[in-house]
């Protein structure tokens, strides 16, 4: 049997740790889901996987419904431990649109969201986000909002700039009931360091190649640290490369990895 909301909420607010980050898998589909689900305290969607699993690209290109009902999916797959859902900027315009996308997402069993700014400025989205938790309360459903600023994908400035303005968004959101501030992108030590000291909330970061090592981030004093749409990339990267050496006339190199049988295991398992 699935945990409660409020068992779940609380267990995923618990594993938020500055200094001992939660490794969060990010998933986008239930197959995906039901694999990692395997030993891991908490599953994340990434929008852009799940809209890659649609055909549609990322930034927009997947709907509400269609995002709301992989959501579903998702969390069925997931099984007992807590699921946060990447909404990307809440699925419509208004502040009363991020707020129904978000309870909705939690009436189909997420205990997390994940809420991107992109080019809004600071002061509006803060204002989506103290919608997003009016709502969330008014319907009895408690939320951990992960309010993600993506000023370092955005680039232009300097590092010193970037984190400056990384601050004084994550202060903005966290005063308007976010719980915790995404920073993707924000890659060096210094740039994490300064984040963390600067911020009065679990900060999440992406880690990256040739950035600082969990062990690093950790250190740092990260409360989280996933891994985007890596995996999602990685995924469909195989299915490319197999598919141009067989169109090659060549057979592709078995890769090692989860063999029929075991998968077929696994799903029965939880048929």
């Amino acid at each position: 049997m699935r945990p409660s909301h409020a068992d779940l909420l609380s267990r995923f607010r618990s594993l938020n740790v500055p200094g001992d980050p939660l490794l969060l898998a990010n998933v986008w589909d239930a197959g995906s889901a039901a694999v990692a689900a395997a030993g891991a305290p908490a599953l994340a969607s990434t929008s852009a996987g799940v809209a890659w699993a649609h055909a549609v690209p990322d930034g927009g290109g997947l709907g509400r419904e269609q995002a709301l009902a992989a959501v579903g999916r998702m969390v069925t797959a997931a099984g007992p431990i807590p699921f946060s859902a990447d909404l990307e900027g809440g699925y419509g315009r208004t502040s009363a649109d991020t707020a129904a996308t978000v309870v909705e997402a939690l009436r189909r069993g997420a205990v997390g969201v994940n809420l991107e700014d992109g080019p809004r400025p600071a002061e509006e989205w803060a204002a989506h986000l103290a919608a997003v938790r009016d709502a969330a309360e008014a319907a009895g459903l408690g939320v951990f909002i992960n309010a993600r600023t993506d000023v370092f994908l955005s680039g232009g400035a300097s590092e010193d700039e970037l984190v400056d303005e990384a601050l004084r968004r994550g202060r903005l959101y966290v005063e308007a009931g976010a719980d915790g501030v995404f920073v993707p992108g924000a890659a060096s030590a210094s740039a994490v360091g300064r984040i963390v000291a600067g911020l009065r909330a679990p900060v999440n970061v992406m880690a990256s190649p040739g950035g600082p090592s969990i062990a690093e981030l950790a250190g740092l004093g990260v409360a989280r640290v996933s891994l985007g749409s890596a995996v999602a990339e990685a995924a469909y990267a195989c299915a490319a490369g197999a598919t141009a050496t067989l169109l090659r006339g060549e057979l592709p190199v078995e890769a090692p990895g989860l063999g029929y049988a075991e998968l077929n295991a696994a799903f029965a398992a939880r048929a």
